[in-house]
């Protein structure tokens, strides 16, 4: 693997890109807990499916549920048919809130790096959105996918190369956050016995939170994150209805993962995990903190930081550090498949 870049200043281009992007996010959402979801729709750019590969990667969407939209866009690397390849199922961030679905392009656009690089069938999944769909929708949809996958009879719906008994699930921001609950409840069902075998988890600057501020939420110079989205994001993924005796503040275990009301996950065979943290993400801390919880919880975990990246950097492809941490992923799926 190439050296680790370290750029402590960013291009003018990036620069615009996150005044841009914390703008248009700070438009779209209201001290009431709703959204303009029409403006999040104008500025929420799409790109369809290509099953004529482009940049050697060629897609198509397949459809789980279309009462509650659950679908998901399959990304297929341009390789020889005998090359066996291992399945990664990806879940979008956005505070649950934002980034509508997988044709996004911006998020098509990363997928299909991913899968070429790799390279692995890339599974990128749909999955309904808060303030409209309160916990546990989200993470139920998430599951939903790998049972999706885990029958039979939907095998053909992905190429015949592809090896689900080397399957990854993988997110960023919300979507690690989501990424781990779905590995949890994979954990706790035996997906492992079954078509479906999860062996790694890829944590991109998952999102988590907490009663209690952090220093990296109250430090200065933090960029593509703020508190007050991050506290909006929160207040809008909770129940409307709590399960008697439900306690629903930030130090809830699914917000606050390894917080003081954290899961034990000591006894599940939960898979190995990579985390990648960003030294100006105000949430590096609890990144930190999560990957410190996986090892004491006895489970294999891997960090991987770059200092002077911040929140959603792996999206920016004009940074070295965007470019390098496919690399890490790429080497973290080759060696895990490897075991």
């Amino acid at each position: 693997m190439d050296q680790k870049p370290e750029t402590p200043s960013r291009p003018l281009s990036t620069r615009f890109k996150l005044w841009l992007s914390s703008t248009l996010t700070n438009a779209g959402i209201h001290s009431n807990g709703t959204l303009n979801r029409c403006f999040i729709n104008l500025i929420d750019y799409k790109s369809p499916a290509n099953e004529t590969p482009t940049n050697g990667v060629k897609s198509y969407d397949v459809s789980i549920d279309p009462v509650r939209n659950l679908w998901f866009r399959v990304f297929v690397p341009d390789v020889t048919i005998d090359t066996t390849l291992p399945v990664i199922v990806y879940y979008h961030g956005g505070g649950f809130a934002f980034y509508r679905s997988p044709d996004s392009s911006s998020y098509d656009e990363l997928c299909r790096q991913f899968a070429s690089s790799i390279p692995a069938v890339f599974i990128s999944a749909n999955y309904r959105l808060t303030p409209e769909n309160q916990y546990p929708s989200q993470y139920d949809d998430g599951t939903d996918v790998l049972k999706f996958l885990d029958e039979e009879q939907r095998r053909k719906n992905l190429p015949g190369n592809a090896d689900l008994r080397c399957c990854f699930v993988s997110g960023d921001s919300a979507g690690g956050n989501l990424a781990h609950q779905v590995c949890v409840r994979a954990s706790q069902n035996n997906f492992q016995q079954l078509k479906v075998k999860v062996i790694g988890l890829v944590a991109l600057q998952p999102f988590f939170g907490g009663e209690e501020r952090t220093a990296s939420e109250l430090s200065p110079g933090k960029l593509g994150l703020s508190l007050n989205q991050t506290d909006f994001y929160w207040s809008v993924f909770k129940p409307l209805s709590p399960t008697s005796g439900e306690v629903w503040d930030r130090d809830n275990e699914v917000i606050n993962v390894s917080g003081p009301r954290a899961a034990d996950i000591s006894g599940l065979e939960f898979p190995k995990t990579l985390v990648v943290a960003g030294g100006r993400d105000i949430l590096q801390d609890r990144q930190r903190n999560y990957y410190d919880w996986l090892k004491k919880s006895g489970k294999a975990a891997y960090l991987e930081e770059y200092p002077y990246m911040f929140h959603g950097f792996y999206a920016y492809t004009e940074l070295d550090e965007a470019v390098h941490v496919v690399s890490v992923v790429r080497d973290f799926v080759k060696n895990t498949s490897a075991e």
